[in-house]
């Protein structure tokens, strides 16, 4: 078999004059675009990688589950270049809505970017690292908390179900699962963090001040630190 042989998948979009804007805007340049006899575009991302897209009339974007893959080196610094280029474009952080781009915490191994037309573009760093994460709910000797957590973490990150991962953080906190302080706080973090994506604003402050509240250690404080600092960005008000 031929070790040239490449494959590109073509994803949907309604508009192309609003896909190509969104990507441009990111940092893709356009390598080419067919307005006749039907709409065809490629964008092009610093000679690394290509995405393609045809023209689909009547497409809405929370109708599309289109997605592609992009597996590379490294993850962090792209999603904070990214996240920076589209808050300079947009005014704002989006967090949810059409475009969107997920979260992104230390050591965590993808993120997720939804462009206009609801095409989630997946990008993984390479390695066992992504799966350890994705399998760490299966890990012996957890406690409730904990695996509570690194389920939602699962469902959030990995299977971009923030209802469902919300469900899971909701039965924990609910049932007073068996775990330790800061995994406590943790949980709460993360449910105040997916409050806000799904917009249950009286929830997410009600939660924050019950973790504004909480008795941590200092060392308990210092590791919750990337959590509380993630939460202050977001609009809690």
């Amino acid at each position: 078999m031929s070790s040239n042989v490449i494959t590109i998948p073509a994803l949907p979009c309604e508009s192309m004059d609003d896909m190509l804007v969104f990507w441009q805007a990111i940092g893709f340049r356009v390598t080419y675009r067919q307005k006749a006899p039907s709409a065809y575009a490629v964008v092009r991302y610093e000679d690394e990688y290509e995405l393609h897209f045809f023209g689909l009339k009547g497409l809405k974007p929370e109708e599309n589950f289109s997605t592609c893959l992009i597996i590379m080196p490294e993850v962090e610094e792209l999603h904070a270049l990214f996240l920076q280029r589209l808050r300079n474009h947009l005014g704002k952080t989006p967090s949810k809505g059409f475009p969107r781009i997920s979260r992104m915490k230390p050591k965590q191994t993808r993120f997720t970017l939804t462009d206009v037309s609801g095409n989630s573009i997946i990008f993984i760093k390479h390695g066992k690292e992504d799966e350890t994460v994705s399998q760490a709910y299966k890990q012996a000797g957890q406690t409730p908390l904990q695996k509570s957590l690194n389920t939602a973490i699962r469902l959030r990150d990995f299977h971009n179900d923030d209802a469902a991962a919300a469900k899971v953080l909701d039965s924990a906190l609910a049932h007073k699962q068996e775990g330790t302080q800061i995994e406590f706080a943790r949980v709460l973090a993360a449910r105040i963090e997916l409050a806000v994506i799904l917009e249950e604003h009286d929830l997410a402050r009600s939660l924050y001040t019950q973790l504004k509240n909480l008795e941590l250690s200092e060392n308990d404080r210092q590791l919750l630190s990337d959590d509380i600092a993630m939460l202050e960005t977001m609009d809690l008000h």
